[in-house]
């Protein structure tokens, strides 16, 4: 009978496992194929205009007035403080937003001013990657924010026990309230929807759950095999003609 149980098992498992294939087979079969060399135009990523974060480092020059320039750090608060402006917002704005506001700011001491704002370094974008995944933590980058497949190839993959279905992210408004923001990671693995690797924003946190068999399993670990510590017995015979052959675990 314990052979009998075994082979079915086998059987089982091998027919999963040719389902599975077969479905990895379908989904790779209706991509088209990557080129053997990547096209000069997609080479380059280009990412929109630039907004200003927290902690960018500027320079303010005025190549006619150069007793003004300053070089000044986008404050916490999101705003900027001059030699003749005492308080200006500058996060999320582009460069060239901050240059016209700083014009016509100066223009009330200066006679047309000509200011030049470059970005002398800019702050790196920290996302944080917590739950089921091979190396959990915050992850630095300079510039854009990765997007969400990115980050979670930063963070070592998801690991088997994490619920591919339920990633979801944590995210702050300007104002400091979270939300929960729902994710189609699943598209993704499965090759169903590229746009569902969606660009993260700065000090997003991308949580991926336990699987419901791992939740069952840590509340087995936590509530009974740590404290009852259970064995569970059983024999089978190896020959059924001969009860010597009987074996316990």
């Amino acid at each position: 009978m314990a052979t009998i149980s075994l082979i079915r098992s086998l059987l089982w498992s091998f027919r999963i496992g040719m389902l599975l294939a077969l479905e990895a087979c379908a989904v790779t079969a209706n991509l088209p194929p990557a080129p053997a060399e990547p096209n000069p135009a997609d080479a380059v990523y280009v990412t929109p205009a630039y907004r200003l974060r927290v902690g960018d480092t500027l320079d303010i020059r005025l190549p006619l007035n150069p007793e003004m320039n300053d070089e000044v750090t986008v404050r916490s608060d999101g705003h900027i403080s001059t030699r003749l402006v005492t308080d200006m917002d500058a996060a999320n704005r582009t460069v060239s937003q901050l240059d016209r506001d700083l014009t016509t700011a100066y223009s009330a001491e200066l006679r047309d001013p000509r200011i030049s704002v470059i970005v002398k370094s800019s702050a790196p974008t920290d996302i944080f990657v917590a739950g089921e995944v091979g190396t959990p933590g915050v992850y630095s980058t300079p510039g854009t924010a990765p997007t969400l497949s990115q980050a979670l190839a930063r963070a070592g993959g998801v690991k088997m026990s994490g619920d591919e279905d339920r990633v979801f992210i944590i995210r702050r408004r300007a104002n400091d309230t979270p939300e929960f923001l729902s994710t189609r990671f699943q598209d993704i693995v499965h090759a169903h929807d590229a746009s569902a690797d969606i660009r993260l924003a700065p000090f997003d946190v991308v949580y991926v759950p336990r699987t419901g068999v791992a939740e069952v399993y840590k509340w087995y670990n936590q509530h009974i095999q740590q404290f009852a510590n259970p064995t569970f017995n059983f024999s089978y015979f190896l020959n059924p003609s001969s009860a010597a052959a009987a074996i316990t675990h």
